[in-house]
């Protein structure tokens, strides 16, 4: 029996020797309180030099390897390693957890750092992507996260003097990190020419942007922003592990042992050299310092930690040491002394002292360590090595003895025998040898008899046997000393062993688990006095067991700190103390032992708190002492809520299914009917599995629930209101302090928690995402504000939630059994306690975690199960409700003593102003004194007590007590049968609500001309329900058997009920009681229906698929139906009685003659003309539509057709009741659908007059009684979903540009890849060939000629240093919708192309940019509130949505002075598509391009996303708030609307419904605006606006444009809606009309563009202006006064601009482009001064060397030229038939070249006029032209071409120049060339896919442009021959950069773009003189 219980005593943790210094850094600090934080192994330290005492921080779970300090020095932040690591932040002075951060790192957490002031931490991941975390860690949450490198990260720290900034460093990086919003981004450091790449161990920053590191090679590199500037060589020797910043300056730490200190801008001031230090050695290595004031710790490799006074610097004080490398297995403690020795593979064997805490001698070994032993007389130190040998030490000196070696093998395990004659020697080659000790250790005899190593030994007292334990746990017995075994265990049986450390063996038994054959547990010691055993295993736990513990799975207690494995532990000599060893981490621990008898006075040691229970006394030892538990509750606990299918399943599963099913769907499907049904009531209370879930609200209703639904019932009215926004079971209701909310719980595969309104029954908040399978449990807090709830999954999950804000502010673990209450402390809302099955536990919040202390029981009980528990009126007491009928009374989480309160378990208990309240199985209500010492007064719940007001009738007496709540002068009770009562204070009961008890209920009748149904049940009942407004039971009868069918008779005489036991029996309808019965079957009666008429026959069918025919007058049996092949399900008769309709499981439907039961067979047309006399049945072609896609894994249960065949109601296994237009021919008819079922909808019927549906729900046992509303009553409500389960085949309309959008791929830059078709190998790796003539160094030759002619030869060169982006000639309007809006009271405009926003001046034309997007701008939106002036959100596009720099963002900025306020890094992967700010300004909405097109929604000034979900199958286009709120907002797209609601973290839609219009059909909506009284308008593609009411279609404003109505702008200040669409130019319409606020009369606006068909993107209303932006990249402004137009911005329309020309010497340049248009640009007026339409693409455009003629290369091969003087065509010809790529002038104007992709070029000579005869062309050129340059004489050529090779040809002959030093001498009279050794510099390493497309030198010949694919313009020098030459980067384009040139002066640079259609304007820096 003693086993059975853990052992009372206790170890506390009293000393811990070592320190952890391998592999870890930078974790050793001062606290305040100048004590000292460190780790080792799981345990955070704080010690303290001057007591010289420790403190330990037990709250992890394993090894923690990293640790900060937070700024005020009294918080310390640890980190561990684990599957899922945790970060603690505790007080260093409590030792206490004060928050936990969780759920976020993998492996472990490596680098911790506090910001300045304490609010945020910083942490880093070991996962793969070394994850960088930032918490706000009081709340426990997350703030942001981002990959943080691919390689390690050594260090990191917040910049202290810059906020939002950090540094990271590691593996061959540094990175600079910028936070904003919740988006971290990083910029690599630049190390340049001034220091090594190399890894960077540790960092320090200062002021002015600069940081200090500490690198790998023991330089120290500055950094100044994010480029090195100098570096500190040689700072230390070898590498720099930690760097300290303190006041004084800066402490740097090495491997050369040496400490530096040095002042604040980083002078050195003195150097400490550790090594040659007193207690130095060669080899330390130092891993940490700390630097305050005038005191240093230093922290080393060896696990030692020194303390250095500054002014005695070569004095270190040695404060701390423990065993460092390999392993620690050794350990012996001396037999007199309060001694431990240790030995490990570090070779060191060293002398603890348990008294002083010290370490006292320490001597070095040749090998490493493995056992040790002390002799009885303490002289002798014995110590066992690795290489098999052993010596022998005398303790007082530590000389040797004698040294043996006679194995190879370690040596395991020795130990001298009591009488202190003999030494056993245990090896790892299986052997024990024995030496005689006085004999100089002579080797006396050996034992052989192990088959595997030796792992244990013991001495028997009498020095006369040995016990071994080896490696395959067996146990052997040797005889002394001559090591004979012992063969007859009788020998053994009285021997007495003088230590027990043998983990095998009958006494030892315990400690093994029950089914265990593992030998995990290392080592064991007993102690005979105390009679407890301690164990070590390899969890790092050490346990204490009874002794001796005889049966398997003992009970225990346990104790954590040690990481891994445990390898050794021990007794001391008095058994005061036990020592614990640890394998890895090196570490020793002593802990103090509390017997049993000291334990009262240790008490205030209340169990360490901690994550893992450190406390347990979990096994599984026989629980026959724990009383069996209740038969409910062992119901209840079986109970298991998981689904094969959840309601969360269905979109994956349709789609799934939609796949096989694509063909069948082609005809067109009936629509929905017409007819809707409401709830209207439902009988039955969900009491058999929950409890404390029924409340008086403030008005005196009563709020509870049933199946899927919350119900308010209204006693006085007799009526109920319902919450219908659960989709499966509700388990829990909680009543907010307020009594006007409540929350209630859900059974999910992510179930959620809905905290709504009782009084209008609408949804406040709905918290989902932490819980598995259901949530069981929930509570508010005192203030209403925090809910507490608890889950049904494996580790029954708590969390507490911040309910409004819709965020989990902690979470824990509950525990491993389910919980039955949470409770939330009414006093200290951070406190919480859960109670359930064996436990009650006390909570607190620590952060992101909950800290929990289970109740301590003492000597009072035992761990019982706990039903119910309460608070008292001290937030130290509460009270709890057991299994047994007992009341606990608890104080703090001792056990204070029990009250007897009921028979059985008590099942609810309830506080009231002074006293408390109770109920139990026993069927009492009690009421009690505020202390439970008096019973005050007891309510039995009896039959003879009821009113004569009641509604419905008791079952039984005493009925199990579920729930109570008192108020408004009664007691209310709910049971477990289902009924609801209420107890009057003076002793009289009403039955207010009632359902069916526990089993499933499947039988439904309704009466055939009264409202009345009658129903019957598993649980043995049949019942008569009134269905008038009385709503109640009108008479119940008990059954034998339970029952699943019933039936009335026409008459409504009789009523015939089929049983489970395969009988039936016929009854009076009025009176219940029995006419007849039958039993001819064996297995259960499924369906029983009496024939039309006069019901003459009545037919019973059963599951052994036989349908029995009797005669009701006679009472016999007349016919058998045979043939079916499985059980029948459902009968019908036709409308004459002859014939029966059935249906059977497996899917057959059958038909019989009756009265005699033949079958018939009738095809399919003829079934359908039968006229049936009712209509129940699943099967056949008039309710094929009624099966879902994925009828698979879903039955259709019942089915029943109104009385005048129009409508056909459905139930399934998924909970829905469905209403089909009947027939529903067809598959996948479409339909309506309610949900208030949890699962199976067992039965539906109409009433006899249809005027209501009832329907049964199988496991809820609830009766749900619907009224029907005809088509055309309808009241304004919302109403009900119209679905089908396939979406209609017809299009949503089709238009050219609403397709190219919907289709469009956004491809992000990194991943661009070249727009040129270019083969070969790239310049950068081409091998060179050698040239000829190496010149000699000195050489007489003439100095090489200038590579380039240059313009400005007389001025000094200048080179340019920077590109200053000054204008942008381009919209993007092609793709995107609504992104021109006003700003500044019209002043200016805003809106964006490629990756850049523009705010536009519309009065000068100036512009200004956001430059800080790295990638393209999607979408832009501004916000709308006088709090945020002039801000503006824009949504780019981005790769995978893993939170690195590449994902997708949106970005907050102000549009004035272009700060970024915030960065949303979001989810979308791909991209954003839409964004909209809400009402107040705070929150923003984001729709992405995602496969799921997810919508999310932003705090956007924190960064943190409130809520997110999938948005629809489908690409949605925009999304919009109510311009009046912040939770409404509607999304439209293709064949899409949806209007949403935010409540707290959920978002809700519902779909658009057509239903209301005739032939409405869903079509692709465009665009959407706003107007009072919730109506929205859509604009769809066909041009008509679709206006809604909530969610209804209301009316169509039929042809608003011709075209699609892509923009729509609500104006806040009047409601006018302007609308903008397609249209073609006419006298009446225009492409943007201006709306009243109800879409009824308008005024339509031309666009005076010229172009065939206008088509509007964009539209925006100021102060009597129209902004437009349109499809072709202009923005107009439109008067509304006089309908004038004014251009504003002009673009090219389509893309890419290849064709790009700068006017010799004026500010203007043309450009060419895939449009067919050549525009001439002014950039000094920017403007665009002509635009001339060529009718074709244009590929290149080139301006004489005077100016004064253009020539154009078109895409088909044609050439233009014009002059520029009148824009007259000169000449033009086509000689080739592919596109003309580049066209050039000679610079003498006589020659033309033109350079074509068929591999030519040609030349025409222009002095021969302009019939353009070609006169020659280029021979061989071996691919397409990308570029030519002339030289400067005019008779030299360069080409390059598509091959990656540059070729020279003579002018006018064509002749190919080979010789390099003749190429080598040419002027080039412009070079535009991305090919040549020149400029091979310009070639990335990162250019695998993507090319460099165009380059152009300065006219003064030394500066280089270059654009490339990743729409990058770069800076060079020219030339630059070195590969990756330096350079600068500006960023802008979309991808592909496709032309490039300098104006004239090198006053700017114009960049085209291939994706963007835009040409920018950068203005160039000159470098000053």
């Amino acid at each position: 029996m003693a086993a059975r219980s853990a052992p009372s005593c206790h170890l506390r943790l009293e000393w811990v020797y070592g320190y952890r210094g391998h592999q870890c850094r930078n974790n050793l600090y001062y606290t305040a309180a100048k004590e000292i934080v460190y780790f080792v192994a799981g345990v955070g330290v704080v010690y303290s030099p001057r007591e010289h005492r420790q403190k330990f921080y037990r709250g992890h779970s394993d090894d923690i390897i990293s640790l900060a300090l937070h700024p005020e020095r009294v918080l310390v932040a640890t980190g561990q390693v684990g599957k899922e690591p945790y970060i603690c932040i505790w007080d260093s002075y409590t030792v206490q957890t004060i928050s936990v951060l969780k759920d976020v790192h993998t492996h472990g957490v490596a680098c911790l750092a506090f910001d300045l002031d304490g609010q945020r931490l910083v942490s880093v991941g070991l996962d793969s992507k070394n994850a960088v975390c930032i918490w706000d860690w009081k709340r426990g949450k997350m703030l942001s996260m981002a990959p943080g490198h691919t390689d390690r990260i050594f260090d990191i720290s917040w910049d202290l003097y810059q906020p939002n900034k950090l540094v990271s460093c590691g593996v061959k990086h540094i990175k600079f990190w910028s936070l904003c919003g919740n988006a971290l981004t990083p910029k690599r450091g630049v190390f340049g020419k001034t220091g090594d790449l190399q890894t960077i161990l540790c960092l320090a920053c200062a002021r002015d942007e600069l940081t200090y590191s500490g690198a790998l090679n023991g330089d120290i590199y500055v950094w100044k922003g994010i480029n090195l500037i100098r570096t500190i060589q040689g700072a230390h020797t070898a590498g720099i592990f930690s760097m300290n910043a303190c006041e004084e300056g800066f402490a740097t730490g090495g491997r050369d042992g040496c400490i530096r200190l040095w002042d604040l801008t980083f002078k050195p001031i003195t150097v400490i050299d550790l090594r040659e230090a007193d207690q130095g050695y060669k080899g330390l290595s130092v891993r940490s310092v700390c630097w305050r004031g005038d005191h240093i710790l230093v922290g080393t490799q060896d696990s030692e930690i020194f303390e250095i006074v500054v002014h005695e610097r070569n004095k270190p004080f040695l404060i701390m040491q423990g065993h460092c490398d390999g392993e620690l297995w050794a350990l012996a403690v001396h037999p007199t002394k309060p001694l431990a020795v240790t030995g490990s593979d570090d070779r060191s064997v060293r002398i603890w002292s348990l008294v002083d805490h010290a370490l006292i001698a320490r001597c070095n070994m040749e090998e490493p360590i493995r056992s040790a032993a002390v002799n009885v007389d303490g002289i002798h130190l014995a110590l066992g090595m690795k290489d098999g040998s052993f010596t022998v030490l005398r303790v007082r000196d530590m000389t040797e003895v004698v040294h043996i070696k006679d194995r190879k093998e370690a040596i395991h395990e020795l130990k001298y025998s009591p009488d202190g004659t003999y030494l056993a020697v245990g090896c790892n080659d299986s052997s024990v040898d024995i030496y005689g000790v006085a004999q100089r250790y002579k080797k006396f005899g050996e034992c052989v008899g192990s088959l595997s190593f030796i792992t244990h030994l013991d001495w028997s007292s009498d020095s006369r046997y040995l016990q071994t334990n080896d490696g395959n746990g067996k146990r052997l017995f040797y005889r002394m000393p001559g090591g004979k075994e012992v063969a007859n265990k009788e020998e053994i049986k009285g021997v007495h062993w003088a230590s027990w450390t043998c983990v095998s063996g009958l006494e030892v038994n315990g400690i093994w688990p029950k089914y265990s054959d593992v030998n995990d547990i290392n080592s064991v010691d007993g102690n005979y006095i105390g009679q407890v055993l301690v164990t070590a295993d390899d969890y790092g736990i050490i346990k204490l067991f009874r002794y001796p513990c005889l049966r398997k799975g003992a009970k225990f207690k346990k104790y954590i700190g040690h990481s891994a494995h445990v390898t050794n532990v021990r007794w001391s000599h008095d058994y005061q103390w036990v020592i614990s060893i640890g394998g890895a981490d090196h570490s020793v621990f002593q802990w103090k032992f509390i017997p049993e008898r000291k334990l009262k006075d240790a008490l205030h040691i209340a169990p360490q708190e901690s994550l893992a229970d450190s406390n347990s006394d979990e096994s599984d030892s026989d629980l026959s002492d724990v009383p069996e538990l209740d038969s409910e509750i062992e119901q209840e606990t079986q109970l298991t809520y998981r689904r094969q299918v959840y309601k969360e399943d269905l979109p994956q599963l349709k789609e799934q299914y939609k796949e096989k099913q694509k063909s069948g769907t082609s005809k067109r499907r009936e629509r929905a009917p017409g007819n809707s049904i409401r709830l209207h009531f439902v009988h039955g209370y969900r009491g058999y599995d929950c409890r404390s879930n029924l409340f008086y609200t403030q008005t005196g209703e009563i709020v509870y629930h049933v199946a899927a639904v919350g119900v308010v019932y209204n006693r006085q009215q007799n009526t109920q209101r319902f919450y219908l926004g659960h989709d499966d079971d509700i388990l829990c209701l909680a009543m907010h302090p307020v009594r006007e909310l409540v929350a209630t719980g859900q059974v999910g595969r992510d179930p959620s928690i809905h905290i709504w309104d009782t009084e209008t029954t609408k949804p406040l908040s709905i918290l989902k995402g932490y819980h598995q399978y259901g949530v069981c449990a929930v509570d508010f807090s005192a203030d209403g504000r925090r809910l507490a709830s608890a889950g049904l999954d494996d580790g029954h999950t708590v969390v507490l939630w911040d309910w409004k804000r819709g965020e989990r502010l902690s979470a824990t673990r509950g525990s491993k059994d389910k919980i039955f209450v949470v409770k939330m402390n009414p006093y200290v809302p951070d406190k919480l306690m859960t109670a359930g099955i064996k436990h009650i536990k006390f909570w607190r919040r620590a952060g992101g975690g909950l800290i929990g202390r289970k109740g301590y029981v003492g000597t009072l009980g035992k761990n019982e199960t706990m039903m119910s528990a309460v608070y008292g009126w001290t937030e130290e007491m509460a009270f709890s409700g057991t299994s047994t009928g007992d009341v606990c009374i608890w104080r703090d989480i001792f056990l204070v003593k029990t009250v007897k309160a009921h028979d059985g378990p008590v099942f609810s208990m309830h506080a009231l102003e002074k006293g408390f309240v109770t109920g139990g199985k026993d069927g009492v209500v009690a009421l009690w004194d505020d202390s439970f010492e008096r019973c005050l007064k007891t309510y039995a719940i009896k039959r003879a007590a009821l009113a004569p007001g009641s509604k419905g009738l008791l079952l039984e007496d005493n009925p199990s007590i579920r729930a109570i709540s008192l108020g408004h002068g009664h007691i209310l009770v709910g049971t477990k049968n289902g009924e609801i009562l209420e107890v009057d204070k003076s002793g009289p009961i009403t039955l207010l609500v009632q359902g069916h008890m526990e089993g499933e209920v499947w039988g439904l009748a309704t009466h055939p001309y009264l409202p009345i149904c009658a129903t019957v049940s598993d649980d043995k009942t049949l019942r008569i329900w009134d269905l008038s407004p009385s709503h109640c039971m009108l008479a119940v009868r008990k059954l034998k058997k339970g029952g699943r069918c019933c039936c009335f008779s026409p008459d409504g005489k009789a009523l015939a009920v089929g049983l489970n036991d395969g009988s039936f029996l016929m009854a009076n309808a009025d009176t219940l009681e029995d006419l007849v019965s039958f039993h001819h079957r064996k297995d259960i009666i499924s369906d029983i229906r009496f024939s039309p008429g006069s019901g003459k026959y009545l037919a019973v069918a059963s599951h052994d698929s036989f349908i029995d025919i009797y005669n009701v007058m006679s009472s016999k049996r007349v016919g058998i139906c045979k043939g079916a092949t499985s059980y029948i399900t459902h009968v019908d008769w036709d409308i004459r009685g002859k014939l029966l309709q059935v249906n059977t499981g497996a899917k057959e439907q059958l038909f019989f003659e009756a009265p005699r039961g033949k079958k018939q067979t009738v095809p399919s047309g003829e079934a359908e003309k039968i006229v049936w006399a009712s209509w129940t049945s699943v099967l056949g072609l008039c309710c094929e539509g009624i099966w879902p896609v994925i009828g698979e894994v879903m039955d259709i249960t019942a089915s029943c057709l109104t009385s005048d065949k129009t409508v056909l109601a459905t139930g399934d296994d998924l909970g829905f009741v469905k209403l089909f237009r009947y027939p529903a021919k067809g598959k996948f008819g479409k339909f309506k659908r309610y949900v208030a079922h949890s699962t199976h909808v067992t039965n539906v019927r109409w009433t006899y007059d249809d005027s209501m549906l009832v329907t049964l729900g199988g496991a809820d046992m609830s009766l749900m009684v619907w009224t029907n509303e005809m088509e055309g009553y309808r009241e304004k409500r919302p109403c009900d979903s119209e679905e089908s389960d396939i979406d209609s085949e017809e299009d949503g309309g089709y238009d050219s540009d609403v397709t190219r959008e919907n289709e469009i791929s956004y491809t992000i830059r990194a991943l661009s890849t070249n727009i040129r078709p270019m083969f070969g190998i790239k310049p950068h790796l081409q091998q060179k060939e050698p040239s000829t003539d190496e010149r000699p160094p000195v050489s007489r030759a003439p100095p090489q000629p200038e590579k380039l002619q240059t313009n400005n030869v007389g001025k000094k060169k200048r080179p340019i240093e920077d590109l200053v982006l000054e204008l942008v000639f381009g919209y993007r309007g092609r793709d995107c919708r609504n992104n021109v809006h006003y700003l500044n009271d019209g002043d200016d405009i805003i809106y964006h192309t490629a990756s850049v926003g523009i705010l536009h001046n519309v009065a000068t034309g100036t512009q200004s940019f956001y430059q800080e997007h790295n990638d393209d701008i999607l979408c832009l939106t501004v916000n709308q509130h006088p709090k945020f002036i002039n801000i503006v959100a824009t949504g780019q596009v981005g790769d995978s949505a893993d939170m690195s720099a590449t994902a997708p963002s949106v970005h907050i900025w102000d549009a004035v002075n272009k700060q970024t306020l915030s960065i949303l890094r979001c989810y979308h992967s791909k991209g954003v598509c839409s964004v909209s700010f809400s009402a107040t300004g705070k929150l923003l909405l984001s729709v992405g391009l995602d496969p799921e097109h997810t919508v999310t929604i932003w705090r956007w000034q924190e960064g943190a996303r409130i809520a997110s979900r999938a948005g629809h199958s489908q690409r949605i286009f925009v999304a919009e708030f109510r311009p009046d709120s912040d939770s409404q907002f509607v999304s439209v797209g293709v064949k899409h609307v949806k209007f949403w609601t935010l409540a707290g973290r959920a978002l809700l839609s519902k779909k658009g419904l057509l239903s209301a219009l005739e032939d409405a059909r869903m079509q692709t909506m465009l665009a959407v605006a706003f107007g009072a009284n919730n109506l929205t308008f859509t604009g769809t593609v066909s041009g008509d606006v679709c206006v809604w009411k909530d969610h209804v279609l209301c009316r169509i404003v039929a042809r608003a444009h011709n075209g699609p109505v892509f923009a729509m702008y609500t104006t806040l200040r009047d409601g006018l809606i302007v609308t903008g669409g397609k249209e073609r130019p006419s006298k009446e319409g225009g492409a943007v009309k201006l709306w009243d606020q109800e879409l009824r009369r308008c005024r339509a606006f031309r666009l005076e563009t010229g172009q065939a068909s206008d088509c509007v993107r964009s539209v925006c209303r100021g102060k009597g202006k129209i902004l437009v932006g349109t499809r072709n990249a202009e923005i107009i402004e439109v008067g509304e006064k006089n309908a004038a137009c004014n251009v504003l911005v002009n673009g090219h329309v389509d893309g890419p601009v290849w064709g790009l020309a700068t006017h010799p010497s004026r500010d203007f340049f043309l450009s060419a482009a895939e449009d067919g248009t050549v525009r001439l640009w002014d950039i000094a007026d920017r403007k665009m001064l002509n635009k001339v339409n060529l009718g074709h693409a244009a590929r290149t455009v080139c301006y004489s060397p005077e100016g004064d003629m253009v020539a154009i290369g078109m895409k088909n091969g044609e050439f233009i030229i014009l002059l520029v003087s009148s824009l007259k065509i000169w000449g033009k010809k086509r000689d080739r038939r592919c596109a003309i790529h580049d066209i050039r002038f000679s610079p003498d104007s006589r020659f033309l070249a033109v350079g074509s992709s068929e591999n030519s070029v040609d030349f025409y000579d222009l002095t021969l006029g302009p019939t353009l005869n070609r006169i020659s062309y280029c021979k061989d050129i071996p691919s397409f032209v990308i570029q030519m340059d002339f030289s400067a004489d005019g008779r030299h050529l360069q080409v390059s071409t598509g091959c990656y090779k540059r070729h020279v040809y003579e002018v006018p002959s064509g002749k190919h120049l080979m010789d390099q030093a003749a190429i080598d001498r040419i002027t080039w009279a412009t070079w535009t060339s991305v090919l040549g050794d020149e400029v091979m510099g310009i070639w990335s390493r990162h250019a695998e896919k993507a090319d460099v497309n165009c380059a152009c030198v300065s006219h003064s010949g030394i500066s280089l442009v270059t654009g490339d694919d990743f729409g990058m313009v770069k800076l060079f020098d020219f030339p630059c021959p070195e590969k990756f030459a330096k350079h600068k980067r500006f960023l802008g384009h979309s991808p592909h950069v496709t032309n490039i040139r300098f104006t004239s002066g090198d006053r700017h640079v114009i960049s085209a773009g291939g994706d963007d259609c835009s040409l920018f304007v950068w203005k160039c820096v000159h470098m000053p003189h």
